[in-house]
């Protein structure tokens, strides 16, 4: 079996790191980005006082800007080949507030990130992928992407919907071609993305946090389960989603004897 390239965007931290860690320790190379230098050099030293230096590569990428995704792609070519696999991972959080009470700014960011950011690595991944004559793209959904919604989060939850739309539709156009689509689901992960919109509300957390710690769970518990889904797959228009209808049955069952706290141990990459 040959060894799989993996390219994550958004990989310096959080689920990203966690996925690039993963599908490290199942033997594949890896390149991690982000959009800061400095963070995607210190992650690289990190991920490499565990595995050999040769098996990973950092590239500083924004994925909103076209140019530097296709470097982003290039940069990997480059260095091992071939793309195997490519994961639209980067993207943005929001406090929770009405989408009128945002700053104009964090809109136009966020959905520069979670959308265009998404959208140009699927144009660049893919194309590259037909040339090459295979590879797997998938995209990174969230909360709001199987259309539930939430007050206070109607930016992040629009963006992550429109993803869906995204994946099963590039799915559809990609089939045939030997590359395929599809999207990962990693359910409530703790990570800043979840706990970030509650910063200076002690009170908003509090109300919170209970149900959070029936329904979130670690990185080092989601990432090696995704990797190992992705890795496995053949199938185009796959959805691999971590915390499903029964899980979370379960975990509400569960939740009078078993009391858990994902939160409490978190660590810097989390």
């Amino acid at each position: 079996m040959s060894i799989k390239i993996v390219v994550i965007t958004g990989s310096t931290r959080g689920i990203g790191y966690g996925l690039a860690q993963a599908f490290l320790n199942l033997g594949c190379n890896v390149v991690v980005s982000g959009r800061d230098a400095a963070s995607v050099c210190k992650a690289v030293s990190q991920l490499s006082s565990n595995h050999a230096s040769d098996k990973i590569l950092g590239c500083a990428c924004d994925v909103s800007v076209f140019e530097q995704v296709q470097k982003l792609w290039d940069s990997a070519k480059e260095r091992f080949g071939t793309v195997d696999i490519w994961i639209n991972n980067a993207g943005l959080g929001q406090q929770t507030q009405m989408l009128w009470e945002l700053d104009a700014c964090l809109i136009e960011a966020l959905v520069k990130t979670n959308v265009l950011g998404v959208m140009n690595g699927a144009k660049v991944a893919i194309r590259g992928m037909m040339d090459q004559g295979h590879g797997a793209l998938y995209n990174m959904e969230g909360f709001g992407s199987d259309g539930r919604t939430m007050r206070g989060l109607t930016l992040y939850g629009a963006s992550k919907y429109g993803l869906a739309y995204l994946t099963d539709s590039l799915a559809k156009e990609v089939r045939g071609t030997g590359v395929i689509a599809g999207g990962l689901r990693p359910g409530m992960v703790v990570t800043d993305l979840i706990t970030k919109p509650f910063e200076g509300k002690p009170d908003e957390w509090k109300k919170v946090k209970a149900i959070f710690s029936i329904l979130a769970d670690r990185v080092e518990n989601v990432a090696p389960w995704l990797a190992k889904k992705v890795l496995a797959n053949r199938k185009n228009g796959a959805r691999f989603n971590y915390f499903g209808t029964g899980k979370m049955i379960c975990r509400f069952i569960t939740a009078l004897i078993i009391k858990r706290d994902p939160f409490k141990t978190a660590g810097e990459n989390i």
